[in-house]
């Protein structure tokens, strides 16, 4: 994790109650365009904001650096993941076949899909 966040580019934020961690999210910003790299939360602290929070932080930041579209990869047998994505407009744009493993059970395919960040074009 420290090396990631050491590369060109990448931001990370964390959150934390008094006594335990919540969660995470990285991301990179490359030029005009920034990915959403990873984004978890403590399976006993989900459905409490903290996944919107760390992405409204992902989002606010990409923007500030200039980024035009914010992509990210998710399962598609995420359906917490693909409600938080959708409910902020995140749109399909491809699929990545048989992308995440999923021990004896079959690989999920990985969606493809991005935010436009910036207004009027």
């Amino acid at each position: 994790m420290a090396e990631l966040l050491a590369s060109p580019g990448v931001a990370g934020w964390a959150l934390q109650s008094a006594d335990a961690p919540i969660g995470i999210a990285l991301c990179r910003v490359t030029v005009d365009e920034a990915e959403l790299l990873t984004i978890a939360v403590q399976r006993d602290q989900r459905r409490r904001g903290a996944g919107r929070a760390l992405l409204a932080a992902v989002i606010a930041h990409a923007r500030a650096a200039g980024a035009r579209s914010l992509f990210l990869e998710v399962g598609d047998d995420n359906p917490a993941a693909l409600a938080l994505y959708g409910q902020t407009a995140f749109q399909p744009v491809g699929r990545r076949k048989a992308y995440y493993r999923r021990g004896d059970a079959p690989p999920a395919d990985a969606l493809v899909m991005r935010l436009t960040l910036t207004y009027g074009g």
